[in-house]
C-alpha cells in the first residue's frame, strides 16, 4: 500500500472530520419526531456552512461499534444547522434522537455533505414534492429559494394524518411570509379531506390528478422529490409523462426502516482471488492498494482507509459518492445520482466493484 500526500492535505481533512457539536436545542414536532438544532463555535462556522438540501452525518458508537446515520438539514441556508428525525420501530438512531438526546448533549457531527441542493441566487420556480419526514431538506430548499423575491415555490406534501405532519408551524410561517409566492397542497392518507383529490395516498394516480387540476407544470423550472422508494419512482413518471425532462428532477429517498440492509464486511489479511490496484484519492491524500473484486471499494479500502465517508452503506445517501477517474467499475444499485452524475463518472463506492486491472476513485472531485 503506497500512500501520497498533496499539499493540501490538512485543510482538506479537517473538512471531513466528525466534529462534537453541542445540542442547542431539541423541539418536538409532533408525537414521533424531533428537530434538533446544533450549536456551532465560531471556528468552524466555514466548515458548517451548509447549502439548501444538504444533510449532516451523525455518528453514535455503542458497545465499541460505530453507527452512523444521515439526517437532512431543515433549516434555510445561513442559520444554524437544525435536523429532523422520526422515530421508526426499532430504529437505533431515531429513537435515542426522539426519546433521550437534551439541549447541552454533545453529538459527533460531520459536515454537511450532499449534491441535492438548490441555488436560491437563481429565480425558479420550483415543485417539491414530499411524503412524510422527506419534508426535511423541502423546508430548507423552500425557505432559502423564496428569499430570492423571484422565485416561487409549490409544495405537495403527503401524510397519514394531520397528527402526524411534521413542521406544520413552519410551513404556515412561510405561507404567511411570502403569500402567493408559495403554495402549499396537503394530501393526507388516512383521515379526509374537503377535496377528495387531496385525500389518498401520493401515488401515480394521485400526483397525476394533482398536476393535471391544481398545479401548471409548463412554468415549472425545478422538480424536488423526497420520501419512500415508491413515491419518488411515481412522480418521476408522472413528471415524465408532462414533458418535465430529467435533468430538472432531482431526488433523495430516505429508508422508511431507519436501518438500511446490513452489507457482510471481509478483512483478510491478503487478497486472494481476482483484484484490482485501486487508488483511492480523499481529503487531497492518495492512497493505493490491492482490492478484491468481488467486494465493494467501500468496505474493502476501508481496511487501508479508516476515514472512508459512509452513513446508510445501502446506495441511498450519497455520502460514499465519488469519481471513476481511471479504470473501469461497476455499480450495482443507485438510489442516490442523477443521470448527469453517473454519466460524468460519479459512482456511489458502497455499490461498486472495481472491474479494472488498475482504477483510481477520486472522492473529491
Amino acid at each position: 500500500m503506497t500512500t501520497v500526500e498533496s499539499p493540501g492535505t490538512r485543510r482538506a481533512s479537517r473538512k471531513r472530520d466528525f466534529h462534537q457539536l453541542e445540542v442547542a436545542d431539541i423541539e418536538h414536532l409532533c408525537d414521533d419526531a424531533v428537530a434538533v438544532t446544533f450549536a456551532v463555535p465560531s471556528d468552524l462556522t466555514a466548515e458548517f456552512d451548509f447549502e439548501p438540501g444538504q444533510s449532516l452525518t451523525l455518528r453514535r458508537v455503542i458497545d465499541g461499534v460505530e453507527h452512523r446515520r444521515s439526517y437532512s438539514i431543515c433549516s434555510p441556508a445561513g442559520h444554524s444547522p437544525r435536523v429532523g428525525a422520526r422515530q421508526v420501530p426499532g430504529g437505533l438512531f431515531s429513537t435515542w434522537l426522539v426519546n433521550d438526546v437534551r439541549a447541552g448533549d454533545r453529538i459527533d457531527v460531520q459536515v454537511p455533505t450532499g449534491t441535492f441542493v438548490a441555488d436560491p441566487d437563481v429565480a425558479a420556480r420550483h415543485l417539491l414534492i414530499a411524503a412524510g419526514s422527506g419534508i426535511t431538506p423541502m423546508l430548507s430548499i423552500a425557505a432559502s429559494v423564496l428569499e430570492n423575491p423571484d422565485s416561487r415555490v409549490v409544495l405537495i406534501y403527503g401524510n397519514r394524518r394531520t397528527r402526524s405532519v411534521m413542521f406544520t408551524e413552519e410551513i404556515a410561517d412561510l405561507k404567511d411570509r411570502y403569500g402567493s409566492r408559495l403554495e402549499v397542497i396537503h394530501v393526507l392518507s388516512r383521515e379526509p379531506r374537503d377535496v377528495e383529490l387531496f385525500s389518498g395516498r401520493l401515488d401515480a394516480d394521485r400526483l397525476r390528478g394533482i398536476l393535471s387540476a391544481v398545479v401548471p407544470t409548463s412554468d415549472i423550472d425545478d422538480v424536488w422529490l423526497c420520501g419512500p422508494y415508491g413515491m419518488v419512482t411515481d412522480a418521476q413518471e408522472v413528471l415524465g409523462e408532462f414533458g418535465i425532462p430529467g435533468s430538472r428532477i432531482h431526488h433523495e429517498l430516505f429508508y422508511v426502516d431507519d436501518v438500511p440492509p446490513a452489507q457482510e464486511i471481509h478483512r483478510e489479511p491478503g487478497v486472494e482471488g481476482p483484484s484490482s490496484e485501486v487508488t483511492i484519492i480523499l481529503d487531497g491524500r492518495s492512497t493505493t492498494g490491492t482490492l478484491p473484486r468481488e467486494q465493494n471499494i467501500l468496505d474493502a479500502a476501508e481496511v487501508m482507509r479508516s476515514d472512508m465517508p459512509f452513513a446508510c452503506k445501502g446506495g441511498v445517501c450519497g455520502t460514499c459518492r465519488a469519481k471513476v477517474t481511471s479504470g473501469t467499475a461497476q455499480m450495482l444499485r443507485n438510489y442516490a445520482l442523477e443521470e448527469s452524475e453517473v454519466a460524468a463518472g460519479f459512482v456511489l463506492t458502497c455499490q461498486t466493484l472495481p472491474t479494472g486491472d488498475a482504477v483510481t476513485i477520486d472522492f473529491d472531485a
